[in-house]
């Protein structure tokens, strides 16, 4: 098939980056003075990545977006940067490939923005009612099973929409999310458009790449699915195909209740067969605008999009939710090996994840971590599992890596394992968490290193801070997410748990409700059933599947029920305060700057 031109010229977006900086450096000024109120500032403020912090004054978190998780040497040594002058000596991957630095004085912020424009990167579009970051399977290029290298669409995708006029005032925050194949590494199906790359065969017998395209899926208090849009996209009509159902959303989202604006209520008020209905035809009358993005975008033109495919003398490793990762070897680097290494590319090249504890990197870590990338010339994403994953490695590499990961922390074993617990900033700096959702995730962990499960392969543990599923507590094996409770008539910290989340072979359940807990006893209620779980299982069972045979996620919940109950403030004044707290709990919650 032949490459479709590109119609319109590149944009300048470093000439456009350098403008929105200064015109944010004029608004703070007029902010500060008086000039310019709260409303029209917060949007200024949200738009260009940067969101206010719990601690209130001019305390700011910037989020650093990067398209696909794709991060150089260059930019990772800027992330230590930022982290040791503008913050406090740590940043923070989030579950949509992000980078966040907190406790950023808002009149440094244009500083740190220049910053990042010198090595390529922004924070415009990153918050706000806009498209976010465009995230992408952090193994795309690399992996054994995809059909297409997702990598360059997802950059195109972010490059068309960011600053774009269509993506400036939405209704409310719209996603798009990438993977090579139905096994969903990409996460697609709880987006606001989800691109899962496929094939079909053509009348003569030739097999053609291209897209199956979700929409209108989201997680938040109330989770929906994303539905199929149509059988199959072509590649030149990718990008047509997201832009017509952005527009369509701009056109249809609910402006009078943000509670309601997202993708996910359009199709609930419309119905999903009218709002394909639209969205087809809006990509049919593309052609006409003034910024049609049809045809092969030069991103991909120029880095293509061939799949790494399956090595002929290599076994694919398994990769997904749910994979079951036997580790048998006692020498630590086996251990690590068989956790955390991912083969199967055609062309022999080799993937590691190197394990960042609840997605926190210090400023030492983002520096050894550049420059092993320059040592072994490696290509690196960052994870939906908040995780740093080098592509492109040999085998005679690996040991390498293992040392220099192993000096900064970074090698114990933990993609996969029930130890790599994912959870959102919660109260520390969030607005609108109702817990410390970190400290309980810290907790976790410690509980299943001392009763020897932190190991468990094939469970993943998400919590976030609050309903709004910062933390993809819907979309993992067990999730917790916070709640205020009433106890003896004082107010304390509380967790709903929820068993069964699975995404992956273009299909999603989210987790069903089991029971709640006090905050304090939501440790042991994660070790008993990661336990129950590796001692019953059959070989090769996942969670999911498990749970549904033992009786489904109510009959889990009925041998926790003991664990539901507040002992008095004076014969336990700790289930009072929350993790990390020295003071009695109170739900402090402020405005809503980010929820879903």
């Amino acid at each position: 098939m032949g490459v479709t031109p590109i119609v319109a010229a590149p944009r300048d977006l470093d000439a456009e980056q350098q403008r929105d900086i200064e015109r944010f450096e004029r608004a703070i000024t007029q902010y500060l003075a008086g000039e310019i109120g709260e409303d029209v500032f917060r949007v200024m403020r949200l738009n260009n990545g940067v969101y206010g912090q719990r601690q209130g004054g001019t305390n700011q978190m910037v989020r650093i977006k990067l398209p696909a998780g794709t991060i150089t040497p260059e930019q990772m040594e800027m992330m230590g940067f930022l982290a040791e002058n503008f913050s406090r000596g740590w940043g923070h991957i989030t579950t949509r490939q992000n980078v966040q630095v907190h406790y950023v004085e808002l009149t440094r912020v244009p500083e740190l923005m220049r910053h990042l424009a010198s090595v390529g990167l922004t924070s415009r579009e990153a918050c706000g009612d806009t498209v976010r970051n465009v995230m992408a399977c952090h193994l795309a290029g690399a992996c054994p099973h995809e059909h297409l290298d997702v990598t360059a669409w997802a950059e195109a995708t972010f490059r068309h929409f960011v600053r774009n006029p269509l993506g400036q005032r939405l209704p409310r925050k719209f996603k798009v999310n990438f993977s090579g194949c139905s096994t969903d590494c990409g996460q697609a199906m709880f987006n606001d458009v989800g691109v899962i790359a496929t094939t079909r065969t053509l009348e003569n017998g030739d097999t053609e790449a291209g897209f199956r395209i979700y929409i209108a899926g989201g997680l938040g208090a109330t989770p929906h699915p994303a539905l199929a849009l149509e059988e199959f996209t072509t590649r030149e009509d990718l990008l047509p195909t997201i832009e017509a159902a952005l527009r369509v959303f701009e056109q249809t989202g609910n402006r009078d209740n943000k509670l309601r604006a997202r993708m996910k209520w359009v199709v609930d008020q419309l119905g999903i067969d009218e709002v394909r209905r639209r969205v087809l035809k809006v990509r049919h009358t593309l052609p006409a605008s003034s910024s049609w993005p049809g045809g092969i975008p030069e991103e991909v033109v120029k880095a293509g999009d061939a799949p790494a495919g399956r090595s002929s003398t290599v076994e694919a490793s398994q990769v997904g939710q749910g994979v079951q990762v036997a580790l048998t070897p006692r020498d630590p680097y086996q251990r690590w090996v068989a956790t955390s290494v991912i083969r199967g590319a055609a062309n022999g090249s080799v993937s590691a994840v190197a394990y960042a504890t609840l997605g926190d990197l210090t400023t030492a870590q983002f520096r050894a971590l550049a420059s092993v990338q320059r040592e072994l010339g490696s290509d690196v994403r960052l994870s939906n599992r908040q995780n740093v994953v080098f592509r492109g490695l040999t085998e005679e590499q690996l040991p390498v890596l293992y040392s220099r990961l192993e000096t900064i922390g970074m090698a114990r074993p933990g993609a996969e394992l029930a130890r790599d617990v994912v959870a959102c900033p919660g109260a520390d700096t969030c607005n609108i968490a109702v817990t410390q959702s970190r400290g309980l995730a810290k907790a976790i962990g410690e509980r299943l290193e001392e009763e020897g499960l932190a190991e468990v392969g094939g469970v993943r543990i998400n919590i976030s801070g609050c309903t709004n599923s910062c933390g993809q507590h819907h979309a993992s094996d067990i999730g917790f997410f916070g709640a205020e409770r009433r106890a003896h008539g004082r107010a304390a910290p509380g967790y709903q748990m929820l068993l069964g989340g699975y995404v992956g072979q273009e299909q999603i359940h989210f987790g069903e409700k089991a029971l709640r807990l006090p905050a304090k006893a939501a440790p042991e209620a994660a070790v008993r059933v990661v336990r129950r779980f590796s001692e019953e299982r059959v070989a090769g069972e996942a969670f999911r599947t498990w749970m549904d045979r033992v009786g489904g996620a109510a009959a889990v919940a009925e041998q926790l029920k003991e664990l539901d109950f507040f002992p008095t403030p004076e014969e336990a004044p700790d289930f009072y305060a929350d993790f990390d707290e020295t003071g009695p709990f109170v739900a402090e919650v402020g405005d809503s700057e980010c929820a879903v």
